[in-house]
């Protein structure tokens, strides 16, 4: 239980399916129009958090033994940006190793399609800089505006998608996400893996949202896994070391079983030393127990379908 000790309180910093006014010039006229656009930059609280994620993943890959190498996170970042050369692993770094290796070994024991639906701040560079196995579609839902500035930076230093995969992405301002992953092509009768990481949530109203479309679009049996903000438990129970029955509760009630991940026993894992320190964050890793939506519709056709035929055949028999 100690694990999960010490998680700070996070100030919330964006509305989930809220845009926020966001504005920007591509010709400037005078240093004043720069120092403008410059400063609606600073002042998105979205676009900071991705960049301090990308900033993070960009001082483990060059740390002497890094957790994971990120080529194309140094695109978000500033050019005289400071190198981390502590010994021990920052919580974010963790993460995002655990669920990289997650992502992976789960998607190379599927079949045929594989869908992998990730949520993130809109600078998540998974889908360049892991090694996918053929046939694998990448649904990125993320700020769409976080998004857009990220895909011309990896366009300009040449990052593609592995061969035989496809990445699309899915608006988080989308009036409905789920219907807007099934016009992508998800399909909810075929395995699925989703992880989130660095999607901007505010409310325990909105990662419910959250919970309702991971359970109704994945099939019995998927994974969902990434990291939650710890203040959520705070706010709705006060008291921190109540957070795993908070999240076990939570969870069932969407119809999943969950299992909260020590970020010390990940380091451990690696043989890495965790950084001191509180983190905002709370690691996790649920399975899906219920059918998709797609999954009942499906049955729901068979099984009207068998009563018709039933109905023929008593029918030919009279």
């Amino acid at each position: 239980m100690d694990c999960f000790l010490g998680f700070a309180h996070a100030p919330a910093t964006a509305i989930l399916r809220r845009p926020v006014t966001y504005t920007t010039s591509r010709t400037y006229r005078n240093g004043g129009l720069r120092l403008r656009a410059r400063l609606v930059e600073e002042n998105d609280p979205l676009l900071q958090s991705a960049l301090d994620s990308a900033s993070l993943r960009f001082r483990e890959t060059h740390r002497p033994e890094p957790l994971f190498v990120d080529p194309y996170a140094g695109c978000f970042v500033a050019p005289n940006a400071q190198m981390d050369m502590k010994q021990s692993s920052d919580h974010y770094c963790l993460a995002t190793k655990f669920i990289d290796d997650k992502l992976l070994r789960t998607v190379n024991h599927i079949d045929g399609l594989k869908q992998v639906v990730l949520l993130t701040d809109g600078m998540d560079t998974r889908p360049y800089r892991l090694s996918w196995p053929t046939s694998t579609i990448i649904f990125n839902i993320s700020p769409e505006r976080v998004f857009k500035r990220a895909a011309e930076k990896l366009q300009g230093v040449g990052a593609k998608i592995p061969r035989s995969c496809v990445s699309l992405h899915v608006p988080l301002e989308s009036s409905n996400i789920q219907q807007s992953l099934r016009a992508k092509g998800f399909n909810g009768n075929r395995p699925s893996i989703w992880a989130m990481q660095g999607l901007p949530v505010m409310t325990l109203a909105s990662f419910e949202d959250i919970l309702l479309t991971v359970s109704g679009s994945a099939m019995n049996g998927c994974f969902f896994l990434g990291e939650l903000p710890a203040w959520l438990a705070e706010t709705e129970i006060g008291i921190k070391t109540s957070a795993r029955k908070w999240m076990e509760k939570l969870f069932m009630n969407n119809g999943f079983r969950v299992d909260m991940i020590c970020y010390e026993e990940v380091a451990r894992s690696l043989g890495k030393e965790l950084a001191s320190g509180c983190y905002k964050n709370i690691l996790f890793s649920a399975e899906q127990l219920r059918f998709s939506d797609d999954q009942m519709e499906t049955w729901r056709k068979e099984f009207q379908r068998a009563e018709e035929e039933g109905d023929e055949e008593g029918f030919e028999e009279l």
